[in-house]
C-alpha cells in the first residue's frame, strides 16, 4: 500500500478535527487542524475549521487570522468571510468588518467607524439563563439590540447590543413571513437600562397597550410577560414552533413570569411613565413594583 499524501493525511486530520469538535474536545481539535493546515498549506478548509472553532471560543484575534487566511486561499469562502465579519466586529475592527461583509456580497455603505444599517427586527436566542429567544433591531449583519424587555434569568437588559451568529438556529413568524433565529455570541455593550416586574390591578388590554405606549414615547419600555412569554421545548425552539412532535419538557425563557416588565434607566424615570400614564387612565392602579435587574448590572 502506498503511504498517504500530505493532503490525504490532511484532510482525515481535519475530519478526526470535526469529530473533536463535536465531542468537545477543543485543545485535541485545534492541534488536528493546525497540523492539517501545516500538512497543505494551500488548502484553506483547515484555517476555516480552526477560524470557526476560535469563534465559538471567543477568541477574536485568532479567529479573524485563520478566517483571514482561509479567504486569502479561497475568496468564494462565503463561510469565512462571514466569520471574519463577525470577528472583527467584536474587536470593533471597522474597515475589516466592512471588508468581509461585502465578501459576502452584502452592500455596505461608505464611511468609517461602527455601521448602523437598519436591518429590521431579527429574533436572537440570548446565550444566558433559558435561552431566552427575543425580538431585536438589527443594525449590521452582526449587531442587534434587544427590544424586547428580557426575563430577569437571561442575564440582559432592555437595549443591550450583542454580538450574534450568523446560522439559523430555528425559526420565528414575522407578518406572515419566516425568519431565521440567531444565536448571541456576546454582549458588545451593556444597556444603563434596569428592569422592573410590575403587577398592575384593574385594568383592561387597552390600559396595557397605552402604558406600552408611553413607556416608549418616555424612552423606556413595558412589555406584558403574561402574554408575550410564550413556551417552547428546545425541539421547537431550535425548529419551527408550530411543528407536531412529542415534546421534551425543555422550556425557552423562564417559568413563572407574570404582569409587566418594565424598563427605564432609575427608579425616577419609572415614575415619570407611570406618571404619564396615570394621567390618560382613570382605571389602572400598580399593585406592586420589584426591581429584577440581573445580579452585576
Amino acid at each position: 500500500m502506498e503511504p498517504l499524501s500530505d493532503q490525504e493525511r490532511a484532510e482525515d486530520l481535519n475530519s478526526w478535527g470535526n469529530e473533536l469538535r463535536e465531542r468537545g474536545d477543543v485543545e485535541e481539535a485545534e492541534e488536528a487542524y493546525r497540523e492539517a493546515a501545516r500538512l497543505a498549506p494551500d488548502w484553506s478548509v483547515p484555517r476555516y475549521n480552526l477560524g470557526l472553532l476560535y469563534k465559538y471560543e471567543g477568541r477574536w484575534r485568532e479567529s479573524l487570522e485563520e478566517n483571514r487566511a482561509a479567504v486569502a486561499l479561497d475568496p468564494e469562502d462565503r463561510g469565512a468571510w462571514w466569520n471574519l465579519g463577525i470577528a472583527a466586529t467584536a474587536l470593533g475592527e471597522w474597515d475589516i468588518a466592512r471588508e468581509a461583509w461585502r465578501g459576502c456580497g452584502i452592500e455596505i455603505p461608505a464611511g468609517v467607524g461602527p455601521l448602523s444599517m437598519q436591518l429590521g427586527p431579527v429574533p436572537i436566542r440570548l446565550s444566558g439563563g433559558r435561552l431566552e429567544v427575543v425580538w431585536c433591531d438589527r443594525v449590521d449583519p452582526a449587531r442587534a439590540i434587544v427590544r424586547n424587555v428580557p426575563l430577569p434569568q437571561s442575564g440582559h437588559v432592555w437595549g443591550d447590543e450583542v454580538l450574534h451568529d450568523g446560522a439559523a438556529n430555528g425559526y420565528r413568524t414575522l407578518e406572515g413571513r419566516e425568519v431565521p433565529v440567531f444565536d448571541e455570541l456576546e454582549v458588545l455593550q451593556r444597556s444603563p437600562y434596569r428592569t422592573w416586574e410590575v403587577e398592575l390591578e384593574a385594568v383592561g388590554p387597552e390600559d396595557v397597550e397605552l402604558l406600552e405606549r408611553i413607556a416608549d414615547q418616555e424612552g423606556g419600555s413595558a412589555e406584558n410577560w403574561s402574554t408575550s412569554v410564550r413556551w417552547l421545548c428546545r425541539q421547537c425552539s431550535e425548529g419551527r414552533p408550530d411543528e407536531e412532535h412529542e415534546h421534551d419538557n425543555e422550556l425557552e425563557g423562564a417559568r413563572g413570569a407574570t404582569g409587566m416588565g418594565m424598563a427605564a434607566r432609575d427608579e425616577g424615570h419609572l415614575d415619570a411613565i407611570f406618571e404619564s400614564w396615570r394621567r390618560e387612565t382613570a382605571s389602572g392602579l400598580v399593585l406592586t413594583r420589584r426591581e429584577v435587574t440581573p445580579a452585576g448590572r
